[in-house]
């Protein structure tokens, strides 16, 4: 068919497709496995029509995870394969980058089309285990494939009660924000596809994960660069979940030709997400994805400019800098509102009559105040009526109809990742801030730098128009690179406002934030999900705390190990009034928590995030291990009742409340219990004795 096909008709055949495949599955529920590839913490079993199924293995217990499932298919223009009857199967033992491991390799035959499978578990690895399916066709005819789908999960529900029996980690970026961490409920679905969402929206790390409270599944790929899949999650019914890894691949393939799918793998663990992580960032750093190094400074207090918003005075960042340094700030961020425009990145004269010179003694002025200075920008964006984009119009990004691709936040057009000009015209602004005007570090801002549509400029002369996606990350790598050679040791910040992260620009920045939180749980949730992809050496920003419940939680950055910062005005210096106001209590209130920040330095502690399962244990509890110390932060809007004191040695601990002062006395571990009455937060040391 040349021409695409109506939604009716998609929707038509997805509705019989889905109906098919769960007769299938139904009718495997009880097949006795036919072939097995396993570990220590894992078992993947297939059946004679290589459906498969998960089996956790922990402490000698075997759990599984569902009923076999079609588990790699495709589909294509009207009809779909879903069986293929088990023809062949080999087991060996491999080396290789990754390390050595069991490898089960399976051929399988359905109606002019061969699937075959391999699966490795590596020995450092064993509660993953790595896909590659290939199809060939063995038929006459030429074979039209839609869409591919590998990995595809259901979960049962450990049992049916009035708590939500799973929670999911979703790893999509949407316009509306919404939490990475959820719990499940009926008809609940995400698509998670790791393209463009909205305009300006898209991106993310190709995980997901649902857990139980006993056992979790996760399924994701493992390619070195990003690629437009889906990661769907679905609770169609209270007794179950589903997940997959989808991907449109919209093809034909002749007589004797193949195709192979992306590297993709099913993870299990215990507890919450954040081990699947762990595994990941380690798998990852086989291919050579290593994370950058932060200078110590970054882990200094950050007070902001922007409470003062866009149309912001010299004036009034130099009269607050007194009571910011009072307060015991160390860096200080000068916010949008610098430039002329998005795009030129000229200085705005209203502001800075005297140019370059006039910015040049903002930042000698902040620099002999005793902080550093750190510029906001917002890399790939450019207003239609930049001299950039009038005098060099090929830069921009291109829809494949021709047009502009919009970022809608500063109402600007995206420029290409992938040209080089565009590449070297932001090294050359980089080199600008931190040498000319002598910044010490870069904010990097906006929605649209986790991920890029399409580009079908023909100036570019792209392979593929998804070469703009690919490219991203290695755009990113050349500015990080650039700020390092013009001043080693710069901060370069990544903040892509509320979307949920890309790993593969992760080693390009060594410092991540919270990225806009709508809430204090996000804050919290956003933290421990980018700790286990990233790790502690890369500092957390929990972004300003005027953000938080109640613009004032700094208890959530501070248990979470992040760094404290803020964008409070003086009052004597604006016109209107609001949450920004440092009036003279939020001011008590904020020195105590800098103080506290600064003298327990848990920013640069060792977080435990598999201790705790954010989803099922009561109250939300995090932990910070810090020169022998650890540090416990619980969350619930009111407590009563006793918290664990999980992960310590087996030794007596004496534990405070090191914000309010009470002493609970001493406890032994390896577990301890307490009891607590709180709101909002408590947050214990313990200290072994």
């Amino acid at each position: 068919m040349k021409k695409a096909l109506s939604s009716i008709v998609i929707f038509a055949m997805l509705f019989v497709a889905g109906k098919s495949r769960a007769r299938a599955d139904q009718t495997a529920t009880h097949s006795a496995p036919s072939a097995y590839i396993e570990s220590s913490s894992l078992r993947i079993e297939f059946d004679k029509n290589m459906r498969s199924r998960v089996i956790a293995r922990f402490n000698g217990n075997e759990v599984p995870i569902g009923a076999f499932a079609t588990s790699e298919t495709v589909r294509g223009n009207d009809r779909a394969w879903y069986n293929f009857a088990l023809a062949s199967q080999t087991r060996e033992r491999i080396a290789d980058s990754y390390g050595a491991g069991e490898k089960l390799s399976l051929t399988g035959m359905s109606d002019g089309l061969r699937k075959d499978v391999s699966i490795i578990i590596y020995d450092d690895f064993p509660n993953l285990a790595v896909f590659d399916v290939g199809y060939t066709n063995i038929g006459k005819s030429s074979l039209k494939i839609i869409e591919w789908s590998n990995n595809r999960y259901t979960i049962d529900a450990h049992r049916v009660s009035s708590q939500a029996p799973f929670w999911s980690f979703q790893s999509g970026s949407y316009e509306r924000r919404p939490n990475w961490l959820v719990p499940l409920h009926p008809g609940f679905s995400q698509q998670n596809y790791l393209g463009m969402n909205a305009s300006d929206y898209g991106g993310g790390t190709p995980i997901i994960d649902v857990w139980r409270k006993d056992v979790g599944i996760a399924v994701g790929d493992v390619e070195p660069r990003p690629v437009l899949i889906s990661l769907p999650v679905s609770m169609p019914t209270v007794r179950q979940a589903q997940v997959s890894v989808q991907y449109l691949h919209n093809r034909s393939i002749g007589p004797g030709e193949s195709f192979h799918t992306f590297r993709t793998f099913v993870a299990v663990h215990k507890g919450d997400y954040f081990e699947t992580l762990l595994t990941y960032r380690r798998f990852m750093l086989k291919q050579g994805f290593q994370m950058a190094k932060a200078p110590d400074s970054a882990h200094g207090a950050i007070w902001c400019a922007w409470g003062y918003g866009r149309h912001f005075k010299p004036r009034q960042v130099y009269d607050t800098l007194p009571t910011v340094k009072r307060m015991g700030f160390t860096w200080v961020t000068l916010d949008d509102g610098w430039q002329n425009n998005y795009g030129d990145w000229q200085l705005d004269r209203d502001k800075f009559p005297h140019g370059d010179a006039d910015m040049r003694a903002m930042v000698d002025r902040i620099h002999r105040e005793g902080f550093k200075a750190q510029l906001w920008w917002s890399p790939l964006s450019a207003v239609p009526e930049s001299k950039l984009l009038r005098d060099e119009p090929e830069l921009a990004l291109e829809n494949r109809d021709g047009s502009r691709r919009k970022i809608s936040w500063w109402n600007s057009y995206y420029l290409c990742p992938a040209n080089s000009r565009v590449v070297e015209y932001h090294k050359e602004l980089v080199r600008k801030i931190l040498v000319d005007w002598g910044f010490d570090g870069l904010k990097l801002d906006g929605q649209h730098m986790n991920g890029v549509p399409a580009c079908y400029n023909p100036a570019h002369h792209h392979k593929s128009p998804e070469d703009s996606v690919e490219a991203l990350p290695e755009f990113f790598r050349e500015i990080y690179d650039a700020a390092q050679r013009a001043k080693p040791g710069a901060l370069v910040e990544f903040c892509p406002c509320g979307t949920a992260y890309s790993f593969f620009t992760m080693p390009h920045f060594n410092m991540s934030v919270a990225s806009d939180p709508e809430n204090s749980f996000q804050v919290r949730s956003k933290g421990k999900t980018i700790k286990g992809l990233m790790g502690d050496d890369v500092p957390y920003f929990g972004d300003h705390v005027e953000l938080s419940d109640n613009h004032d939680d700094f208890a959530s950055t501070l248990g979470i190990g992040g760094v404290v910062g803020t964008q409070f005005v003086l009052p004597s210096l604006v016109e209107k009034h609001g949450q920004f106001d440092l009036t003279p209590d939020r001011a008590k209130l904020f020195k105590k928590w800098l103080d506290l920040y600064q003298e327990k330095g848990l920013s640069h502690g060792q977080y435990l995030g598999t201790l705790y399962d954010i989803g099922f244990d009561l109250p939300e509890a995090h932990v910070i291990r810090k020169d022998k110390k650890m540090y416990y932060a619980f969350f619930a809007r009111n407590w009563k009742g006793n918290v664990e004191l999980r992960g310590l040695d087996d030794r007596a601990y004496h534990v405070v409340d090191y914000v309010d002062g009470k002493d609970f006395g001493v406890v032994r571990g390896p577990v301890a219990h307490l009891s607590a009455d709180f709101s909002k937060h408590l947050l214990l040391e313990a200290t072994p004795q």
